[in-house]
C-alpha cells in the first residue's frame, strides 16, 4: 500500500508495452545524441588530479527523506513462466537493447579510452546516460519507476550492450542501479521511502553496492569487514575496494560481517561520520573511477540493515551481481569479435589476408563459439532468477565459463593483432584488461 502525500494519488500503471515505450521516450530514440550535446568530458587538469589519486572523507550527500508514506515494501513480482526454453527477447526488450547499444556506440565508445587514462567517467556522460532510465525499470510503478515485473533478463542485455562500449564505463553507469534494485529486492518500507524516489527523479545519486575486499583469494561469504549491534543500531569497521565511483558516491550498500555469524548488507550514507575514500587504480575498470571505501568506526542507525540481515538475501545479492559480471564480460568479448573479424580480414602479410591461415581462422572461430556459450548460460541464468526459479547453479556455471572463456578471449584479441594488441591504439588492451576482472571482482552491479 502506498500513500503519496505530495502528489494526491498514486502512479498510474502501465502496461508491460507501456513501460518499454517509456523508457525509450526518454531517450526518443539515441539519434537524439545531438541534442544531449555532449561537450568534451573533463579538462585535461581534473583528469591529472584523478591519476595522483585521492583521499577525503565521503562525498558532500543530499539529504535522503522519506517522500512517502509505505505501509509495506513494494516487490516486483516474479515474471511469468514461458513453458519452454526460449531465451529469445521479446520485442520490447530488443527495443530496449538497440537503443542502449547505440547510445553505447555513440557516446561510450569514443570516451573510454581518455576516461581510461583519467581513471574517471565523464561526469556529462553520467548524467545523460541517466536518461536511459536505467534505474526506473526495476523500480515499481508504485514508488515511480517503470517496473511491473522482475527484470533480470533485461537488465543483463542493458549491461551487455552498454560494455560493447566500455566495460569500465557500464559499470560506472550502472553502479546506481545496483542500489536502487537492492533496495527494491530488499529494502523494508522505511528504507524504500527514504531512498528510491532519488533514483526515479532526474538527479540520479552517484551509488554503489561495496563487497570487495582488498586481499588475496577474497571469498565474499568470509568478510573482514565487522558489524557489531549496539543500542542504538550497528557499527561497522573495515575496507571495502574497487568501490566505482567512490569519491561521488551519496550512498552505498556494504557487505560486513554480522557479530561474526556472517554477512549482511547495510545502507551507508557517504556523509556520515567515519566514512573515507581514496583512490584505487587498478589494472583494468579504471573508467569507473575505482576507489577504496574505509569504514573507521561508522554508527548508523538499526534501520540501516537491509533484509533483516538474512544469509539468503546476501547470497543471493552475490549470485545476482556474479550474474551482471557476466553479462558485461559478453558484452566486452563481442567488442572483440567484432573488432578483430575485419582487422584480420584487412590485414595482409605475405600478399594475402592473416584470416587465410588457419591459425588465425581457427582462434577467431573459437572466439564467436565461446562467446555464444557465455551468453546462453548467463540469459538461462537471468530467466530463471526473474521468474522465481532456483538459479544457484546457473549463476555459478555462467560465472565460471565467463570468468575463463572471458579472460581467454581477451588474450587471443591480443594475440590476432600482433603487436598492435599490445599498443593503446587498437582498444583491444584496455578490453583485455578490462576481462581480467571478471573473476575476481565482486559486488558493483545487480540485475
Amino acid at each position: 500500500m502506498v500513500a503519496n502525500e505530495g502528489a494526491g494519488g498514486r502512479v498510474p500503471r502501465r502496461d508491460a508495452m507501456g513501460s518499454a515505450l517509456a523508457v525509450l521516450n526518454r531517450l526518443a530514440g539515441t539519434a537524439v545524441l545531438d541534442r544531449f550535446g555532449l561537450r568534451k568530458p573533463v579538462e585535461r587538469g581534473v583528469y591529472g588530479a584523478t591519476r595522483t589519486g585521492f583521499g577525503a572523507v565521503g562525498a558532500a550527500s543530499r539529504t535522503f527523506a522519506a517522500t512517502q508514506r509505505l505501509t509495506k515494501p513494494q516487490r516486483l513480482p516474479a515474471a511469468a513462466d514461458r513453458g519452454q526454453f526460449d531465451l529469445t527477447p521479446d520485442d520490447e526488450q530488443q527495443l530496449i537493447r538497440s537503443t542502449v547499444v547505440e547510445f553505447a556506440a555513440e557516446q561510450l565508445r569514443p570516451l573510454a579510452a581518455e576516461a581510461d587514462t583519467a581513471c574517471t567517467a565523464p561526469a556529462g556522460l553520467l548524467a545523460k546516460a541517466t536518461e536511459l532510465g536505467v534505474t526506473l525499470v526495476g523500480v515499481p510503478e508504485q514508488l515511480g519507476g517503470l517496473g511491473t515485473e522482475r527484470s533480470a533478463v533485461t537488465g543483463v542485455l542493458v549491461a551487455e550492450a552498454m560494455a560493447h562500449g566500455d566495460m569500465g564505463l557500464a559499470v560506472a553507469c550502472l553502479a546506481p542501479s545496483a542500489v536502487s534494485t537492492a533496495l527494491v529486492l530488499w529494502g523494508d518500507e522505511q528504507q524504500q521511502a527514504t531512498y528510491l524516489p532519488a533514483f526515479v527523479g532526474d538527479d540520479v545519486p552517484a551509488a554503489a553496492l561495496a563487497v570487495q575486499e582488498p586481499r588475496a583469494l577474497f571469498d565474499p561469504f568470509t568478510l573482514h569487514t565487522k558489524a557489531y549491534r549496539t543500542a542504538g543500531g550497528f557499527v561497522l569497521d573495515g575496507v571495502k575496494s574497487l568501490v566505482p565511483r567512490a569519491a561521488q558516491a551519496e550512498l552505498f550498500i556494504v557487505a560486513a560481517d554480522l557479530d561474526g555469524r556472517g554477512p549482511a548488507l547495510f545502507v551507508v550514507e557517504s556523509s556520515t561520520a567515519g566514512v573515507g575514500v581514496e583512490s584505487e587504480p587498478a589494472m583494468g575498470l579504471r573508467a569507473a573511477g575505482m576507489g577504496r571505501l574505509r569504514l573507521d568506526q561508522v554508527a548508523l542507525p538499526a534501520t540501516a540493515l537491509l533484509g533483516e540481515g538474512s544469509s539468503a538475501v546476501y547470497a543471493e545479492c552475490v549470485r545476482l551481481s556474479r550474474i551482471a559480471w557476466c553479462a558485461l564480460a559478453v558484452g566486452t568479448a563481442q567488442a572483440v569479435l567484432d573488432y578483430v573479424i575485419p582487422y584480420v580480414n584487412d590485414r595482409v602479410a605475405f600478399g594475402e589476408p592473416v584470416s587465410h591461415r588457419q591459425g588465425v581462422a581457427f582462434k577467431v572461430a573459437d572466439i564467436g563459439i565461446e562467446l555464444e556459450g557465455m551468453r546462453l548460460l548467463t540469459y538461462r541464468a537471468a530467466s530463471r532468477a526473474e521468474q522465481g526459479k532456483s538459479y544457484a547453479r546457473e549463476a555459478g556455471l555462467a560465472r565460471r565459463l565467463c570468468a575463463e572463456k572471458g579472460m581467454l578471449i581477451g588474450n587471443d584479441g591480443v594475440q590476432l593483432l600482433g603487436g598492435h594488441g599490445f599498443v593503446k591504439e587498437h582498444p583491444v588492451e584496455r578490453w583485455y584488461r578490462d576481462l581480467r576482472a571478471i573473476g575476481l571482482v565482486e559486488g558493483s552491479v545487480l540485475v
